[in-house]
């Protein structure tokens, strides 16, 4: 069907990501997966089908490697119709003077520069079908929190979300920003009741992949009820 699309998906093997592509399928999409987990991209598109998935293991922070990720998926597929620029992580040590900055530099170049990578090298091909450009950022990128260098890198992912949209609209694209609270994930600490799942976030890519052209949806913060 003519709007079924062609999403680019980082950080894809678990979380976030995992929830997304099987929403994304199961809504008739087709995905292009990439995480540095082959065994867990390999099962996830077993469970899609390969027809409707694709899997390219990569370190999103390597530039050549992401690159590899989109030519690959163009091969199989022809076109891109998103991105979803999800790939990201947090930090065991909270605080400045306690920080450890080589865990910083770490999460640093997944949070902003896999962000970047994947709008370089994904923007040409998103031109071409008026594609839509899609983040996840988070809360703490809205507000001030003591000492996070997390959260700082959030304010980041954040404002290119913004700068992006106003360039992406000069040629009919589309972006949005992703702004969840905590996330019961691998990427965060115990489960508690008062998070939010993967599915909500998942749920919140669809709604805004499925809007009317016309409506170009900027920004979704989602917070716990409770």
């Amino acid at each position: 069907m003519a709007n079924k699309k062609v999403i680019l998906i980082t950080g894809a093997s678990s979380g976030i990501g995992k929830a997304t592509a099987k929403t994304l399928v199961n809504h008739g999409h087709k995905v292009i997966l990439t995480a540095r987990s082959e065994d867990r991209l390999t099962k996830l598109v077993k469970e899609l089908g390969e027809d409707s998935a694709l899997s390219v293991p990569a370190d999103a922070t390597n530039f050549n490697e992401l690159e590899n990720v989109v030519t690959k998926g163009l091969n199989k597929f022809g076109r891109l119709d998103a991105t979803f620029a999800n790939a990201g992580k947090g930090l065991n040590t909270l605080g400045i003077e306690k920080g450890d900055p080589d865990e910083w530099a770490t999460m640093l170049d997944i949070n902003i520069n896999a962000l970047l990578w994947s709008a370089k090298l994904t923007l040409p091909h998103l031109r071409k079908t008026k594609g839509h450009f899609i983040i996840t950022s988070s809360a703490t990128g809205r507000r001030a929190v003591k000492g996070s260098i997390y959260g700082a890198s959030k304010w980041f992912t954040y404002g290119f979300g913004q700068n992006l949209a106003a360039e992406m609209s000069e040629w009919g694209g589309r972006c949005t920003t992703i702004t969840p609270g905590a996330v019961n994930t691998p990427f965060t600490d115990e489960a508690r009741p008062d998070k939010l799942y993967p599915q909500d976030v998942a749920d919140a890519v669809l709604f805004a992949l499925e809007a009317n052209q016309r409506n170009n949806i900027r920004e979704i913060h989602l917070r716990p009820t409770n």
